[in-house]
Formats: C-alpha cells, structure tokens, sequence
C-alpha cells in the first residue's frame, strides 16, 4: 500500500496539516466506494510524522492547540509520499527535517508541500532549477530567499514530477485530489471529491484570489496625476503618445518610469487596472459582461474574456459566480 506521511512542524497549519489526512484516508479502489467507509479498498496508508511527536502546535489567526501521539520523524524514511504542510517554523527548518527530506526524494518518495511548505522544500534544495508555487502573499518572499527557483504565484500547484508544489490552504485540496488522479484515475479522484463535497477540479488559478492593486499605493510617484488620470477614464482608448503627453514627458522617458515606479510598462499597467475594476463589477453589480468590457475599457466581451483567461485563468462569468457578493 502507497504511505503517504504528512510532515508537522511546530507551528503547523491545522487545515493543512487536516487536508491531505482526509483525501488520501477517503481514497478507495473501486468496487470499495460505497457510503459506508470501511478498511477495505483503501488505497493509502496515512501517517503523521514530528520532530517532536510529543506534541505539535497548530496555529491559525492567534488561535492555537496541541496534537499528541504523532510519529517520529524516520517515518518519513517509509514514505512513498511526502506532504509538507505550512508551518510558523518553515522559513527556518531544523537540519533534521532537511535531511528527511533530501533522503526521501534520493531515494525516490514523491514530494509536495502546501503554501509556505515550500520553503522547506526549497531550503533542502529540491526546488533548485524547478517551476514551484506558494501562496500568492508569500511568493516574492520565495523568490528573493531562493533565486534558484522558478516561482509562479498564478497558479493554484505545479506538477514537477516528483516534487510538487501548492497555493495556499484550499489549493492543497486540489494538489491531493489531483495526486489521487495521477495514482488512480479519474474515478477515485472524483470518488473522494464527493465524499468531501468539492469539485474534482477547479477552474482557473490562485490569481483570480489576489488582492486588486490600489492605485494609492503610488501616490508616492512622480506619475501619480498620470496614474489617477488613467484609473479615471478607462474607458477611454488609450494610447502610449497620449499618456506620455498627460505625463509631459517623452514615450521613451514613460516606459522608463513605468518600470521604475510601476514595475511594468504604461500599457500593461492600464490593462491590470482595467481588470481589477472589471473584477469590482462583476462581485457587486449585476451589469451585464458586455457593459462592464464597455466600462472598463475592453470594449467588447470578447476582448474582456481574453484579458480574464490570460491574467486569471477563468472567464467573468465564473468569476462573477464565484466571487458575487449577494444583494
């Protein structure tokens, strides 16, 4: 039977350390998927390994409690799976985890952490030359401690093979079940998603969940009339001759303090802003898709879907069913 140890630190994020626990506990083979779960038919043996089994703080918003009676570490030496929740103590691991880890993927185990998991799976160096993801608020911080690594905060996880990475909390969700897929296929994967009452698979990536950018955050800038200006009239078509001539400088000048101040070019830059207000339509009225594009600048529905699906991952109209807030 495939084992499948989940790391807890101290610190250790209660649901994630929760979520892989419950997908791979409830995964059964088929002609075993019925209501009532019994031993028979499961496909993983689930186990909890500390550094400190004695006890395990679980934190989550100030709020904390203790687990008792989990594993030693060496249980991760009997893993074939290895998940790496979130932890207060991630960005500064013991060397013994460390080296838990880098025995299990030399040996073979598969690994995978969950959100700020991933800086532990960097530190041992298995994310080294690898496309990786965290959670979006912690993705630069990854990036500038681990240059090496290729991270991509837009997405909910990555499949690198053998070592695997998710967005935060709920992502780890869709990194099991889709673990579960990959061992078994899609009828156990989808077994399992209606046990735990969530969709086999999410449309989209973790872009869709990132805070919209506030313009105030550029107050401080020399383009800060130029910027207020263009939030104002996004409507309007804007081209890079007109902003340059709202900002009293040369084009090329612009694109330079573009990048400098805004960290992007004027254009992509309005096309973000565009976006974010499209995104405040569709959670808090009920315009229509083609008089919000018509509002926002887009134009037309199309030239908005296409703006959605490339930055977001999903289309306005599931944006909008998901994230509508009611009346």
């Amino acid at each position: 039977m495939h084992t499948v140890v989940v790391l807890a630190l101290p610190g250790v994020v209660a649901l994630e350390l929760a979520i892989p626990f419950q997908v791979f506990a409830t995964a059964r083979a088929a002609g075993h998927q019925t209501p009532r779960l019994t031993e028979d038919g499961r496909l993983y043996d689930v186990r909890v390994g500390a550094p400190h089994p004695e006890l395990a703080t679980t934190a989550s918003g100030g709020a904390a409690f203790a687990i008792a009676g989990l594993e030693p570490l060496d249980v991760v030496d009997t893993a074939d799976t290895v998940i790496v929740p979130a932890a207060e103590s991630a960005t500064t691991p013991p060397a013994t985890v460390l080296a838990a880890l880098r025995r299990a993927h030399a040996r073979g185990a598969r690994i995978a952490s969950i959100c700020t998991g991933a800086y532990l799976l960097a530190a041992a160096g298995l994310l080294d030359g690898r496309r990786a993801t965290t959670h979006w608020a912690h993705a630069d911080e990854l990036a500038a401690r681990h240059p090496d690594v290729d991270v991509d905060p837009s997405v909910l996880f990555v499949d690198d093979g053998d070592v695997l990475t998710a967005a935060g909390v709920a992502a780890g969700l869709d990194l099991c079940l889709y673990l579960v897929r990959r061992d078994h296929g899609a009828a156990a994967a989808g077994y399992v998603a209606r046990r735990i009452v969530m969709p086999p698979h999410r449309e989209g990536g973790q872009a869709q969940y990132l805070t919209a950018v506030d313009p105030v955050a550029h107050a401080a800038s020399t383009l800060a009339p130029t910027l207020t200006w263009l939030r104002d009239h996004l409507a309007d078509d804007h081209q890079l001759v007109d902003i340059a001539r709202h900002a009293a400088m040369s084009t090329r000048t612009l694109v330079r303090r573009f990048r400098q101040e805004c960290g992007t070019t004027p254009l992509q830059w309005l096309i973000r802003q565009r976006v974010d207000v499209a995104r405040e339509l569709l959670e808090t009225t009920d315009l229509p898709v083609e008089e919000v594009a018509r509002r926002t600048g887009f134009g037309t529905s199309a030239s908005l879907r296409q703006h959605f699906a490339r930055r977001l991952g999903t289309s306005p109209l599931r944006y909008r069913h998901t994230f509508q807030q009611p009346a």
